[in-house]
């Protein structure tokens, strides 16, 4: 059975020029977390393979952005570089995969995560020609995340305070979590050892602000088939940011090193491409059934906050309690370096699970256009 050895994280960084992790490369990044997962107790690495998730493939992050990490943290040459691209999920997906190599005998180890710098590669810096092809019918046609994240507030009679709570939930409990057990797995780069982009509000403050996505809706007219309310604003959408995640994932055994976690089952599923933040839902229920397990079991859970919406839905249309559920805070307060935040997620998760003492914990990201993916872990004591 695959174990994870350790999981590491950098702070999330403003994703701007002045940001704090802006003046690093991504595979420096990258190279500072293989340089971490050592020096906490995993020795030399030799992995089989290093699986990176990352949206923005162009520029600093283009090349095989793997590759190029692999180079920069001198991991042998016989390791294998492979960069995928999943939108939202990519850096559990590369979990995922992870897990697969190791369980089918493919590979005694692996480190698998996910990096963007957004101070770097900007959001859809890729111009994919899928972004504005008319060739597709409506429902499969890209749809920005925030719109879709309004419509589907609409559809599922989630209110405005609804999202102001959410929000400030998370607000209040990122900043609560620093100097804490809760960021045990997270590095220092660069002299940024905090979350630089968490600011707590206040119910009022939240109240005051406008929705801020309802003008680029003209540009999605056709897509969206009709006029929506617009509710979200930017206090419920995660600010843009920098970071990487990245896990040792190995058969027991095969590292010299006490585990921290032991994989009980991953899923990736395809969502409704006109609903991109339900495949997270798909994706859970698909995790809970092949764990043979139930949300009771899980101790502590990590669930995307793509956009407000996400998570509100969640803790209404799931028995769960909010307690076990982002106790550090999430997305909206601390950021979504996209291809990075499975595997920022992930870490979290152990982290959370090491401060209960709890056993199995959860973790479920949902992407633009229908992506999702979930894993489920027992913590080794």
């Amino acid at each position: 059975m695959a174990v994870i050895y350790d999981a590491v994280r950098t702070p999330r960084g403003k994703g701007k020029s002045e940001g704090g992790l802006a003046a690093r490369k991504p595979d420096e990044l990258v190279a500072a977390l293989v340089e971490a997962l050592a020096e906490r107790g995993a020795g030399p690495l030799t992995p089989d393979a290093l699986i990176l998730g990352a949206v923005g493939q162009v520029g600093a992050q283009g090349g095989n952005i793997a590759l190029v990490s692999k180079f920069r943290a001198k991991l042998p040459d016989s390791t294998s570089a492979v960069s995928i691209n999943n939108f939202c999920v990519s850096g559990l997906t590369a979990m995922g995969q992870a897990h697969g190599l190791v369980e089918s005998g493919q590979a005694d180890s692996v480190l698998a995560g996910g990096v963007e710098m957004m101070s770097r590669v900007p959001f859809m810096a890729d111009k994919a020609d899928f972004y504005t092809d008319t060739s597709l019918p409506n429902r499969s046609r890209y749809l920005l995340v925030a719109l879709a994240a309004d419509r589907l507030a609409e559809d599922q009679n989630i209110s405005r305070e609804e999202l102001d709570t959410a929000a400030l939930r998370s607000q209040q409990r990122s900043a609560a979590a620093e100097a804490t057990a809760l960021v045990a797995s997270r590095i220092a780069v660069d002299g940024l050892d905090r979350e630089e982009c968490v600011r707590v509000g206040t119910a009022d403050s939240l109240a005051a602000m406008e929705p801020a996505f309802g003008a680029a809706a003209a540009h999605y007219k056709d897509i969206l088939g009709r006029d929506i309310d617009h509710r979200h604003t930017i206090a419920h959408a995660p600010p843009i940011a920098d970071g990487a995640g990245l896990a040792l994932i190995a058969a027991e055994g095969a590292i010299d090193a006490k585990p921290r976690a032991r994989i009980i089952a991953s899923a990736e599923v395809g969502g409704d491409p006109a609903e991109s933040l339900t495949a997270s839902f798909g994706a859970l229920d698909k995790v809970l059934r092949r764990a043979e397990l139930t949300l009771d079991d899980m101790d502590r859970i990590e669930f995307m906050e793509a956009f407000a919406v996400s998570i509100v839905q969640f803790l209404r249309d799931y028995d769960v309690s909010p307690e076990r559920v982002n106790v550090s805070g999430g997305h909206l307060a601390k950021g979504h370096p996209l291809g990075a935040s499975g595997a920022i997620l992930l870490s979290t998760l152990l982290d959370a699970l090491d401060e209960a003492e709890g056993r199995y914990g959860l973790v479920v990201a949902a992407g633009a256009s229908g992506a999702g993916s979930a894993m489920i872990v027992e913590r080794l004591g």
